[in-house]
């Protein structure tokens, strides 16, 4: 599951078309869920629902439209969720993280457990849960996201991840690293 509902503000533009090489950065991250086996693709969009939808290639994805996206990540996390269903778990990204790969997300996967991903001293997304999990991750409400849950969990260390697009001088240092 994609989250890519934000508005975006520090940015001034929606980080989901931001162009990294030939590709936006939620079309990027659609790439890396594919290679790495994730079926279905969920996308949860909120701000610029329309214009992601007119500029990105979200061909065999499920996009979930989230109205209340304004309400924070939990939400937004929590209401995608509610679009799967027969899966043993489900691996969480967001689509502004350049150095995440296919290889780190299966990685995450084949665990089987809840897993984070680690960066900068911290414990975040991409991260998979587990389906016994997924009441937790229901109840999840504002801008409450998981980093609660993954406290205690197993992570992988991805280099560069601590990286986010989220300002110009992001921007400019992700196209240096990855074009």
């Amino acid at each position: 599951m994609i989250l890519a509902a934000g508005a975006s503000t520090r940015l001034g533009h929606p980080k989901q078309l931001i162009r990294l090489g030939n590709e936006t950065l939620l079309d990027r991250s659609v790439r890396n869920a594919r290679e790495a086996g994730c079926a279905p693709v969920v996308v949860v969009l909120g701000a610029f629902e329309d214009q992601i939808r007119d500029q990105c290639k979200l061909h065999d994805v499920l996009i979930v439209s989230h109205p209340e996206w304004t309400e924070g990540m939990g939400t937004t996390l929590s209401r995608g969720v509610q679009a799967f269903e027969d899966v043993q778990g489900i691996l969480v990204m967001t689509c502004d993280m350049p150095a995440v790969t296919a290889d780190h997300l299966r990685s995450l996967a084949t665990l089987g457990r809840v897993a984070a991903t680690s960066y900068g001293g911290r414990k975040g997304v991409p991260a998979y849960f587990s389906k016994d999990r997924f009441p937790e991750l229901l109840e999840l409400k504002g801008d409450m996201g998981a980093r609660r849950l993954l406290q205690r969990a197993h992570s992988i260390e991805l280099p560069g991840g601590e990286l986010d697009v989220d300002t110009f001088e992001d921007l400019a240092k992700a196209r240096s690293i990855f074009g």
